[in-house]
């Protein structure tokens, strides 16, 4: 299957920014000895929004790749299916 641009690709990597500088400012709370519960709370919200963006990023390709299976040759649509259960496994 050919790689296609997906339209929230910007947004996910505005997504990924984000939890880039939280985790950055993680690591500034544990260098200032803050709080453990502050720190956990932090590392919670940075593994959240990675999720989210990976979770968005694997429904669009689902969405936006996957679908075009039922268009192609059978070969391509088996391939389509490999494809789909490999992705499955990161949900």
């Amino acid at each position: 299957m050919d790689h296609l641009a997906h339209q929230t690709h910007p947004s996910i990597v505005k997504r990924l920014r984000r939890a880039e500088g939280h985790l950055r400012n993680v690591l500034e709370m544990m260098e200032s000895d803050r709080p453990c519960v502050e720190l956990a709370q932090q590392l919670y919200a940075v593994e959240r929004a990675v999720a989210a963006a990976k979770k968005t990023l694997i429904y669009d390709h689902i969405d936006h790749c996957l679908m075009r299976a039922g268009e192609v040759q059978p070969r391509d649509a088996d391939r389509a299916m490999h494809e789909f259960k490999e992705i499955m496994k990161f949900l």
